[in-house]
C-alpha cells in the first residue's frame, strides 16, 4: 500500500510493477495480513473461561510458551516477507526514537526484581510494534487494505455474536463471573467486556471507513452490528467515548488550530481529574454531587499505590512491567492498608510508564505516541493522500489514547487494543510521509488518488 521511492523516479515505474503482481503473491500477501490481524483479535484461545479473569490479557494470550513461539514465528515471516520489499525502508520509523525508548527501558530493567522477565517482554513489545508497523506495509494499494478489513471486520463480529447465540455460557458475563455486575453483559469470543467494548468501537470506525472507501452496505452492516454489540457490552466508558471521538476527530481535521488543544489539554484534563481523584477528598465530593463514582469502579485505590509508588523512585521507575502482580509489592507496606496491591495494571496507560521507566520513560513514550502523530495527522490532512484513510487512523488514535486514561493497553502485547493504536500511529505517520499507490494505471494516469511523490523521513 505504500512505498518509499526517490522523487525523480517516474509514476509509471511502480504502477507497471503494481501490474504485474501476480495472484499468487496477492493470495499470499492477504493470507499473512488476515493470519496477523486475527492473532490480535482473536487470538489462540477464544471465548476463555470467564473463571479465569484474564480482562488485561486478551484471549487467554498470557505470556506462555506456546505464545510466544508463535509471536516469533509469526513475526519472523512477517518481517522476512516485508524486507523483500521495496517499501522496507518505511519499517518502523522513527527508529531513532524507538531506539531511545528500547535503549532506556532495558537500562531501567536492570534493576527490576526479576530482570530476565523484564527482557523477555521487552523482546515481545518490539516484536508485536515490528508486526504492527509491517502488516500495513503488506497491501499492494488502499483498495486491497480496503478489501481485506471488509473480510476481517465482519469475521470478528461473526465471530463475536456466533458465540451470544450459541454459546452464550463462554460469550455472555454469567454468575461465573468474578464481579457479579457484570452478568448479562455481552464480551463475546473476548475474555472480558472491557476488552470487547473497545473492540467494538474500533469495528464502528473501521465500517465508517469501508462504508466511504468501498461500499454503503457494507459499511453500514458493521456499523450497526458493531454498535448493538458496544451497547450490549454495557462498557460505560466506551459508549460515552464513541461519539466524543467522533466530534474530537471532527474538530481535530477541520480547526488546525485546536489540534493541540484537542489533544494535549483534553489528556492532560482528563488526568489531572482522575489523579486527583485519588488524592483529593473535595474533588471526591464534588464528583459525587454530580452523579459520579469518585472511586471510578475502585480505580483510585490502584492509582493511589501507583502514585505512592512512583513518587519513591521518580527517576527510574521499577523495570519495564516489573511493578504489579511482583512479590516485592506483595510484600511491601501497600499491602498493610490496600487490595490494591493484586492489581493486575495500574488502570491508567500514563501512570503504568511512570511505573515502567519513571518520568523518562513517560516523556519518550509520549514524544512517540502522542506529539509525533499530531504532526503526522496534519501533514497528512494538508497532503494529497487519502483522507479517509487518515480519518480512519486519527479515530483509532485518539480512541486509544483517551481510552488510556482508564487502561492500561500501551505495551499490552495481546489483544486488539494495542495493536490498533500501533496501527494508527504507524499509518498516520505513512501517510504524511509514504506512498499511497493505487494498483489501477488508468487511474493512475489521471491522476486519482495515485502520489507520485515521496518524501520517506
Amino acid at each position: 500500500m505504500y512505498r518509499a521511492l526517490p522523487d525523480r523516479s517516474p509514476p509509471s515505474r511502480h504502477i507497471g510493477d503494481i501490474a504485474k503482481v501476480s495472484a499468487g503473491r496477492r493470495l499470499l500477501t492477504a493470507a499473512i495480513f488476515l493470519a496477523v490481524f486475527f492473532y490480535f483479535w482473536i487470538g489462540l484461545s477464544p471465548f476463555p473461561e470467564q473463571y479465569l479473569n484474564l480482562s488485561n490479557a486478551p484471549y487467554g494470550g498470557q505470556s506462555n510458551r506456546l505464545n510466544q513461539i508463535i509471536v516469533v514465528l509469526m513475526s519472523g515471516g512477517l518481517l522476512f516477507f516485508v524486507l523483500g520489499k521495496a517499501n522496507r525502508t518505511l519499517l518502523l520509523r522513527p527508529r531513532s526514537l524507538l531506539i531511545a525508548i528500547l535503549v532506556w527501558f532495558s537500562f531501567v530493567s536492570l534493576f527490576a526484581g526479576d530482570p530476565a522477565s523484564a527482557y523477555r517482554r521487552i523482546v515481545f513489545s518490539l516484536l508485536v510494534c515490528a508486526c504492527s508497523s509491517a502488516i500495513l506495509l503488506l497491501p499492494r494499494s488502499r483498495e486491497q487494505f480496503t478489501d481485506l478489513m471488509t473480510i476481517a471486520v465482519p469475521t470478528i463480529l461473526g465471530l463475536s455474536y456466533f458465540g451470544v447465540v450459541v454459546l452464550p455460557h463462554l460469550a455472555v458475563h454469567s454468575a461465573n463471573a468474578s464481579d457479579p455486575s457484570l452478568i448479562g453483559d455481552w464480551r463475546g469470543h473476548f475474555p472480558h467486556k472491557n476488552v470487547a467494548a473497545p473492540a467494538m468501537v474500533f469495528s464502528v470506525f473501521f465500517g465508517l471507513y469501508v462504508l466511504r472507501a468501498k461500499s454503503l452496505l457494507a459499511g453500514s452492516a458493521i456499523i450497526g452490528l458493531a454498535a448493538v454489540f458496544l451497547w450490549n457490552t454495557g462498557s460505560k466508558t466506551s459508549i460515552a467515548m464513541l461519539p466524543s471521538i467522533l466530534v474530537l476527530g471532527w474538530m481535530f481535521e477541520r480547526i488546525r488550530i485546536l489540534r493541540p488543544v484537542v489533544v494535549l489539554g483534553g489528556l492532560v484534563a482528563v488526568n489531572v481529574i482522575l489523579m486527583s481523584a485519588a488524592t483529593s477528598s473535595t474533588l471526591q465530593s464534588f464528583l459525587v454531587s454530580l452523579g459520579i463514582d469518585p472511586s471510578f469502579t475502585d480505580r483510585t485505590s490502584i492509582w493511589s499505590v501507583g502514585l505512592d509508588a512512583f513518587a519513591r523512585n521518580p527517576i527510574t521507575g521499577y523495570g519495564f512491567r516489573s511493578f504489579w502482580q511482583t512479590e516485592a509489592l506483595f510484600r511491601s507496606d501497600f499491602s498493610l492498608y490496600t487490595w490494591a496491591v493484586t492489581a493486575a495494571h495500574a488502570h491508567n496507560g500514563y501512570l503504568e510508564q511512570l511505573l515502567n521507566g519513571g518520568m523518562v520513560g513517560l516523556v519518550l513514550v509520549l514524544i512517540w505516541l502522542v506529539l509525533l502523530p499530531i504532526g503526522y495527522a496534519s501533514r497528512a490532512f494538508a497532503g494529497p493522500n487519502n483522507s479517509d484513510l487518515t480519518r480512519l487512523f486519527l479515530r483509532l488514535w485518539l480512541f486509544s489514547l483517551f481510552l488510556a486514561c482508564l487502561e492500561s493497553p500501551i505495551f499490552e502485547n495481546t489483544g486488539p487494543i494495542w495493536f490498533a493504536m500501533l496501527v494508527s500511529v504507524f499509518g498516520l505517520r505513512l501517510q504524511a510521509y509514504a506512498l499511497l499507490l493505487d494498483p489501477s494505471p488508468r487511474k493512475a494516469a489521471t491522476g486519482s488518488n495515485t502520489i507520485v511523490a515521496a518524501n520517506c523521513r
